[in-house]
């Protein structure tokens, strides 16, 4: 027979978003200063609680873009990234985090807003070890925003929302590379890119650069999941020698 005085623990909710771009050919995060406590002055991911228990998840993602960055969703790619609920993660109570993964061309300087006390762009490199720190489990958050970008780039026409309406292949070799952390060689690239059917769709009229030949313009195709998939490099590996 249940237990009728069981009561299930209070659990707030609350929405933290990776935001991605690429800047000077460089892959950034857009990150927080907080303004208040817990964690005042240290950096974190934007995000924020519900409104209210008729407010939607993704309506609430959607919300904290506007509040914390002045950023539209609108014209961003926006998906679900996972949930974040490991006792203790926040020092104000029980509070679990559905987090978002957000990537977009060309994004503006962000405008800090609610509980921040500024806002900025960050290479992500300053996050590829341990001396990047951040409030909360953010870290973690970012660490799985970040291979969730690249692993998608493998399988997925991910890569073309870093990228324009309209695109070099030179342009979308600079997204792998940033995203990866590779150096690509181009020839191989471009037999890759268009090996895989409706990756890609050319358009016209190519654009010409300041020396050289013109540079053929495409767009993103109809074909979301790529087959065969672009692969990463696979990291070198030292061997020492034996004695």
């Amino acid at each position: 027979m249940p237990n009728e005085t069981w009561q299930p623990p209070p659990v707030l909710l609350t929405v933290d978003l990776v935001i991605l771009t690429l800047r000077s050919a460089a892959l950034h995060v857009l990150l927080i200063e907080r303004g208040i406590e817990p964690h005042k002055g240290e950096l974190a991911l934007p995000g924020g609680f519900i409104a209210d228990a008729g407010e939607d998840v993704f309506d609430a993602a959607c919300r904290e873009l506007r509040e914390e960055a002045n950023l539209d969703a609108t014209g961003l790619h926006l998906e679900q990234l996972g949930a974040y609920g490991r006792p203790g993660r926040d020092p104000r109570g029980r509070i679990v985090s559905v987090a978002y993964l957000a990537i977009a061309p060309g994004l503006p300087e962000p405008e800090a807003g609610t509980d921040a006390s500024a806002a900025s762009w960050r290479p992500v490199e300053e996050f590829s070890s341990d001396h990047g720190r951040l409030a909360f489990d953010h870290r973690q958050i970012l660490d799985d925003g970040l291979e969730c970008a690249r692993s998608k780039l493998e399988h997925t026409a991910l890569a073309t929302a870093f990228c324009a309406e309209t695109f070099t292949l030179t342009e979308l070799q600079r997204v792998y590379e940033a995203v990866w952390g590779f150096e690509l060689d181009p020839r191989n690239f471009y037999r890759k890119v268009q090996a895989v059917p409706g990756f890609l769709t050319p358009v016209g009229p190519d654009r010409r650069p300041t020396k050289g030949r013109p540079a053929r313009l495409f767009r993103a195709g109809p074909q979301r999941l790529l087959r065969p998939p672009m692969m990463r490099p696979l990291p070198l590996v030292r061997s020492e020698n034996k004695r």
